[in-house]
């Protein structure tokens, strides 16, 4: 194979196994930036949908081979890749590093042509249909730069890795696989377990009540819309470090409950959550802001949001957020837009003169 890559990492060519949400995006970014791509999956359908969006007519031999499938299908592919070019640059971008890193070990791939690494993005809606060339934008993604023993991976793999995450809009945050696997089991994985109960708890619920549901029941159970038997493996696989957190959250669970059996107050508890969620940063894990909050009410017919984004561009003024509360039947919905303290005034005097329904900054 004659490799095109250069100092700074840029590769010309990639072979993406996995066509599904983070592979198909990924190869939609690496088209956009001039890469050929040629996009693989068990399932030829998938795999055509992918290489269809990219208009990809194949690679041939490929400078990088990039992993996006199950992890239990990890192994036999890359060793296939690696029988056919024993020079090509290994990168997968499984949810789990140690036991990716423990099965590389074990084959026939040298562990420091292979890079592990893990986008932290993604969406609750799966496939090539889903997949978003600036998914990653802004965004952190995760490297692992040794092996389990901590020997270095190869530095034109490190490089070729960095530019494909900066190529993409993305973060480069270097951990030991123990330190990411930590790390997501409390923000990826137990949010997923904890939103898939939520869920489940509203399948025998009456259609009638769900009809009444406004954001929080929506914000709360979001990703429990996530595909089943990925998140199946990906559980499983980190069940060593997810099970302490749903041990501590089975306890705090517990507490709530005997303080309600009792008629205890329960406030301490939430203000706690409070304090939690206070230390998430800001938006794609910038900067925590405080946003002041815009409450402004509509008409129920057509047109009315776009209407108001237009009021809001003639102002000059970022939203940063928004919610919306509408019950079934009611005539009118509560719009409620999150800005700075600046903007926010400005807002409320513009659409105040302009006849909109606006109510005092919060």
């Amino acid at each position: 194979m004659t490799s095109n890559s250069s100092n700074d990492g840029r590769f010309s060519s990639v072979k993406i196994i996995g066509s599904g949400l983070i592979g198909t995006s990924i190869g939609l970014g690496l088209t956009k930036a001039g890469i050929r791509v040629e996009m693989s999956d068990i399932d030829p359908k998938a795999a055509k949908l992918a290489n269809d969006l990219m208009a990809s007519q194949g690679v041939g031999s490929p400078e990088v081979v990039l992993y996006a499938g199950p992890s239990s299908g990890l192994i036999s592919a890359l060793e296939s890749e690696f029988k056919m070019n024993s020079s090509v640059k290994f990168i997968d971008i499984g949810s789990v590093k140690t036991k990716s890193l423990v099965e590389v070990s074990k084959s026939l791939i040298p562990s420091r042509r292979f890079l592990a690494t893990h986008p932290m993005a993604g969406r609750e809606v799966g496939g090539a249909q889903s997949a978003r060339a600036d998914l990653f934008l802004s965004r952190s993604w995760i490297y692992i730069p040794t092996d389990l023993q901590g020997a270095p991976v190869d530095e034109d793999l490190i490089a070729a890795g960095l530019w494909l995450i900066q190529t993409l809009g993305a973060t480069p945050v270097a951990l030991t696989a123990a330190a990411h696997d930590q790390t997501v089991a409390l923000i990826s994985h137990l949010p997923q377990v904890t939103a898939s109960l939520l869920a489940s708890q509203l399948v025998d619920a009456a259609s009638d009540s769900l009809d009444l549901a406004g954001a929080g029941l929506r914000d709360t159970t979001r990703i429990a819309a996530s595909n089943a038997s990925l998140w199946d493996e990906i559980l499983l696989s980190n069940a060593s470090e997810l099970l302490p957190l749903l041990i501590s959250l089975q306890r705090d669970l517990g507490t709530f409950i005997e303080r309600l059996e009792q008629s205890s107050s329960v406030k301490d508890l939430i203000e706690r959550g409070n304090q939690g969620r206070l230390k998430i940063p800001g938006k794609h894990g910038g900067a925590a802001r405080e946003y002041t909050l815009l409450p402004v009410v509509i008409e129920d017919k057509p047109g009315q949001l776009a209407a108001l984004f237009d009021e809001c561009a003639r102002a000059k003024v970022n939203v940063e957020d928004l919610s919306i509360e509408h019950s079934p039947g009611q005539f009118t919905g509560l719009i409620t837009l999150a800005l700075s303290a600046n903007d926010a005034q400005i807002l409320q005097s513009h659409l105040t003169n302009s006849g909109w329904s606006v109510h005092a900054p919060r």
